[in-house]
């Protein structure tokens, strides 16, 4: 009997990649249906291009500032991206505005992670701005990317409580943790064709079978347990 192929990930950061750590570690597992081939970051100090390395995972730097402009850098992601040849691009804290050319080649096969309930919040300072507003819960979002920031199908999302003495630090270090949990189960989601894109829309396979169509629209919540207080 044969093994099933594994999808091929490339994962794009800036930082840390605390969440391209989380997905490393969903992958050791030989039933997750994909393998991480290559991790690229736009900054050659990026402490996640070490992680990755220690993982056996090919990093790549691209420095954005040996580039003359945005076009030229994009350009060079690309054709890295060409020589990894993966099935699906994961954003894991990647801190850079991707062209409208970059995201029409990706299409349906680009995802994110954001701080917070999209539609609510998109942006930066998502942890600031859910605790001005007198939020009593936050969360985070996995997406679909699109042309237009924040705002794609979303496939799946996580929730916690706000606490009463909460600060945007100790939030945002809680939410981190849903977003460890929350990243791994939407990729699968979509690797196993369990979500795609279609039409500007996340589509959900249905558990029943029909003739006819076998796909609704469907939300994925992943409640942590951070959300429910002791």
């Amino acid at each position: 009997m044969n093994a099933v192929r594994r999808q091929r990930i490339a994962i794009l950061i800036s930082g840390r990649g605390t969440n391209m750590s989380a997905l490393a570690a969903a992958c050791m597992d030989p039933s997750y249906p994909g393998q991480i081939v290559g991790v690229i970051a736009n900054h050659a100090d990026a402490p996640g291009l070490e992680t990755a390395e220690r993982s056996g995972i090919t990093a790549i730097a691209i420095e954005q500032s040996a580039f003359a402009d945005r076009a030229k850098h994009e350009a060079a992601v690309l054709r890295a991206l060409d020589d990894l040849k993966p099935d699906i691009v994961c954003l894991a804290g990647y801190m850079r505005i991707l062209s409208e050319g970059f995201v029409r080649r990706y299409s349906g096969r680009l995802i994110n992670i954001h701080p917070s309930l999209l539609p609510l919040f998109p942006g930066l300072d998502s942890h600031r701005r859910a605790l001005a507003t007198g939020m009593r819960i936050h969360g985070c979002t996995v997406h679909f990317v699109t042309d237009r920031m924040d705002e794609g199908p979303i496939i799946a999302q996580a929730a916690i409580a706000i606490e009463p003495d909460d600060t945007a630090e100790t939030l945002g270090a809680r939410l981190l943790r849903a977003e460890h949990r929350l990243y791994p189960h939407a990729l699968k989601l979509v690797l196993d064709g369990t979500v795609r894109m279609s039409n500007g829309r996340a589509i959900t396979k249905s558990s029943r079978k029909s003739a006819e169509d076998n796909s609704a629209e469907a939300p994925h919540i992943l409640v942590s347990p951070d959300a429910r207080r002791e």
